[in-house]
């Protein structure tokens, strides 16, 4: 699991059957300290998150796939949370 940021929306109207009526947004990976890491991530929206919301995302096709509630759906990475706050021993933030 990895705290990302929502930095943006994906709209596809020609996708895989699987995909249809799922929520498709971008990701940025950032650290507890809320520093971007990484390159934006494609995931599926599981838990209604929007632009500007830390959320846990899952890089994990087997996790990933639950959300749609398909085994067959092409997808490996998926938003599982949204994050309210983030505390450790450097720094606490608030997220939302």
């Amino acid at each position: 699991m990895r705290l990302g940021r929502v930095i943006g929306q994906v709209v596809s109207t020609q996708k895989n059957s699987k995909l249809e009526g799922a929520k498709l947004l971008l990701v940025q990976p950032v650290t507890a300290g809320a520093k971007c890491i990484g390159s934006p991530i494609l995931a599926i929206d599981g838990v209604q998150a929007g632009p500007g919301d830390t959320v846990l995302l899952v890089l994990e096709g087997r996790a990933a796939v639950s959300i749609l509630r398909s085994r067959t759906a092409p997808v490996d990475a998926a938003i599982i949370g949204i994050v309210d706050s983030v505390n450790s021993e450097d720094r606490s933030t608030s997220r939302r």
